[in-house]
C-alpha cells in the first residue's frame, strides 16, 4: 500500500470511529441504553404514579422499600393504591433532579426537588444498581424549600425602550 493510500485509509477509519462514538453516546446504539440512568428511574416512578400504574411504580423500587410499598398496596387493594398514587401526583407541577452523586460503585444519591403550586420540597433519593438497572432503595424525609416566586405567579415585563 502506498503512503497516500495508507494516510487516506487511516483518516477514514478515525472519522468513522468518531461518528460511531457520537451515535452511541446519543442513544443510537444499545451500548449506552443497556442500563438506564438513575434519573430515568425517578422519571419512570413519577410517570407510573401519575398513571396509577402500580406494577410499573413498584418496579422502580427494591429492597425494604419495595417490601413496604407492596404491603401498602395489598392493604389498600391495587385499585385503592392506584388512586392514592394518582391523587398524590396531581399537586406536583414539576420536578428538578440533580446529577447522581456516587456513594459506592453500586449506589448513588439524587437530590429531587418537587415543585408544587404553593411550595417546593426537596428529598434525597438513594438508588442501587442491580441486574435489571437502577432501583430506589431509600428516601430521606422531604424538606420544604423557600421559594422566592411561587409557581404560576404572573410575570409582567415592561419592554418600553429606555425603561429599566
Amino acid at each position: 500500500m502506498k503512503r497516500n493510500q495508507l494516510v487516506t485509509f487511516l483518516t477514514l477509519a478515525v472519522l468513522v470511529g468518531a461518528m460511531v462514538l457520537v451515535w452511541i453516546q446519543r442513544g443510537g446504539g444499545r451500548l449506552s441504553r443497556a442500563i438506564p440512568m438513575p434519573q430515568e428511574t425517578i422519571n419512570s416512578m413519577l410517570d407510573a404514579g401519575r398513571a396509577g400504574d402500580v406494577r410499573k411504580y413498584l418496579d422502580c423500587y427494591s429492597g425494604q422499600m419495595l417490601a413496604s410499598l407492596k404491603q401498602a398496596a395489598r392493604e389498600a387493594s391495587e385499585t385503592g393504591f392506584a388512586k392514592y398514587l394518582k391523587d398524590s401526583s396531581v399537586a406536583i407541577k414539576g420536578i428538578a433532579v440533580s446529577p447522581p452523586q456516587p456513594i459506592s460503585d453500586r449506589e448513588v444519591r439524587l437530590r429531587v426537588e418537587y415543585v408544587y403550586q404553593d411550595r417546593n420540597e426537596v428529598q434525597a433519593v438513594f438508588l442501587e444498581r442491580g441486574p435489571s438497572g437502577w432501583r430506589i432503595v431509600r428516601v430521606d424525609a422531604s424538606e420544604r424549600v423557600k421559594t422566592v416566586v411561587p409557581y404560576g405567579t404572573p410575570v409582567e415585563v415592561d419592554l418600553t425602550p429606555g425603561r429599566k
